[in-house]
């Protein structure tokens, strides 16, 4: 009879700390989901059904992970599309897209010297060439605090 007593208590502890587990691992996946990023334009480029994550610490180097899809909306101008990231005051990163095409992009960008991303810059534009200044929207701001 005392066997069996200790075999029960021995199951609830691995019961209870497998719930604890289970339970840690939601809060950070809750943290870590997804959230949708409106949607950017300007002449002749579109970036839509987008959605974006600011990973934990230890999690894809604490990134802003960002995903949509962008499109050239002017086929018949000859120029290119891009979206532009900027995280923790550096330089904007250029992620090209196709002429007269829908291009599904997902991309991670950090700062190597810190545990995790705070700030981030997104913004689409249109390459017009070296003559004529390029079309953006207006960048969207995210902030972890």
């Amino acid at each position: 009879m005392r066997v069996v007593r200790l075999r029960s208590v021995k199951n609830g502890v691995v019961g209870l700390v497998a719930a604890g587990v289970f339970v840690g691992g939601a809060g950070v996946a809750v943290a870590a989901s997804w959230h949708e990023l409106p949607a950017r334009k300007s002449g002749g480029v579109l970036f839509e059904h987008a959605e974006y994550r600011l990973n934990a610490p230890g999690v894809n180097h604490g990134s802003f992970e960002w995903r949509g899809d962008l499109t050239d909306k002017s086929d018949t101008d000859g120029h290119n599309v891009y979206v532009l990231v900027k995280v923790e005051g550096h330089d904007w990163v250029r992620y090209n897209g196709k002429q007269n095409k829908t291009v599904t992009m997902h991309h991670s960008n950090w700062d190597g010297a810190e545990r995790y991303t705070m700030d981030a810059y997104l913004r689409a534009c249109r390459d017009r060439g070296s003559l004529n200044p390029d079309n953006c929207s207006h960048p969207v701001h995210y902030n972890r605090r």
